[in-house]
C-alpha cells in the first residue's frame, strides 16, 4: 500500500514546476500575440499606402476625363471615324486617297 507521507514532497516540488512552466507559457502567448499585431499592422499600413496610390491614380484619370482635351481627343476621333467612312463610301482605299492629295 501506499503511504501518503511521500505524497507530500511530490507535491510540493510539482506545484512550483507547474507555476513556472504556466508562466512561461503565458509569456509566450503574449510574445506571439505581439508579433501577430506588429504583422497585422505592417500589413494594414502596406494596403493603406496601396489604396493611397490608386486613389491617387483614379484622381488622375478623374482629371484626364473631364479636362476639356479629352473632348477635343473625342472630337478628332470621330472625324477619323467621318473620314473613313466618306472613303468606304467612294470605294477608294484610304492610303491610296492619301497618296493621290500628296
Amino acid at each position: 500500500m501506499w503511504d501518503w507521507a511521500y505524497l507530500i514532497p511530490i507535491a510540493g516540488i510539482s506545484i512550483p514546476i507547474f507555476a513556472i512552466w504556466f508562466k512561461h507559457q503565458e509569456k509566450l502567448a503574449q510574445m506571439n500575440m505581439d508579433a501577430t499585431a506588429d504583422a497585422t499592422a505592417e500589413k494594414a499600413a502596406q494596403y493603406a499606402a496601396k489604396v493611397q496610390r490608386l486613389e491617387d491614380r483614379v484622381q488622375v484619370l478623374e482629371r484626364i476625363v473631364t479636362d476639356r482635351g479629352y473632348d477635343v481627343a473625342t472630337q478628332i476621333e470621330a472625324l477619323r471615324d467621318v473620314r473613313e467612312n466618306d472613303a468606304a463610301n467612294a470605294g477608294i482605299p484610304l492610303e491610296f486617297r492619301s497618296k493621290e492629295k500628296a
